[in-house]
């Protein structure tokens, strides 16, 4: 469903969205659709690197920690462009891919390698922050030195990381969400089938 495309542009590349609906995502509850924001791999390594660019002018951080499962991966990007260790820790509204709690749970306890050592805690969106807040709770208990937060996304008016490449409400579709596996072929998450191109 196709309505009002919205346009933003990002360092060099310019993005053009569509306004989609879905169930549970913002912008559903009876007011208009949350523009649906695709973001291409491409789109993805530059909100990386913009991420590490500011993170080493203005941080000098030993380790970087990744909320698992869709925070580690940037945080593995930040890390290798950085130059410096990568742990992760898994925090998570699900289990077995099934939603069972409406509050953030922690999975894994952070790294002990974090101990008196500075810490850059990474996600790849924050809204609310419960999810960062019980992370940084985690690792303040192993005794890092410091510790700092960064996501590719943060809303507006939500919790602001101590970094973040892009503040938007649009609803974020990343490029390892848009596609999955059935039946042996790459089809269109179900979450998002009725509401983005296929192609």
């Amino acid at each position: 469903m196709t309505d009002h495309p919205t346009s933003r542009t990002f360092g060099n590349a310019s993005h053009v969205s569509q306004r989609i609906s879905i169930p549970g995502m913002p912008g559903y509850e009876g007011g208009p659709p949350s523009p649906a924001f695709e973001v291409s791999w491409e789109l993805f390594g530059e909100l990386c690197r913009a991420l590490a660019l500011r993170v080493y002018r203005e941080y000098d951080p030993d380790l970087v920690v990744g909320i698992a499962t869709a925070g580690v991966i940037p945080a593995a990007v930040i890390a290798d462009i950085l130059q410096i260790d990568f742990y992760g820790m898994k925090i998570s509204r699900r289990s077995d891919r099934q939603r069972v709690s409406t509050d953030p749970v922690l999975y894994s306890t952070a790294p002990v390698q974090a101990a008196g050592r500075r810490v850059l805690l990474v996600d790849e969106i924050t809204t609310s922050g419960d999810t960062l807040r019980l992370a940084l709770a985690s690792l303040r208990d192993v005794g890092p030195a410091e510790v700092r937060t960064a996501t590719c996304f943060s809303r507006p008016a939500g919790y602001q990381p101590d970094y973040h490449a892009l503040a938007t409400d649009d609803l974020i579709v990343f490029p390892w969400d848009r596609q999955v596996i059935e039946a042996g072929q790459f089809v269109v998450h179900p979450t998002y089938r009725a509401s983005i191109d296929p192609a």
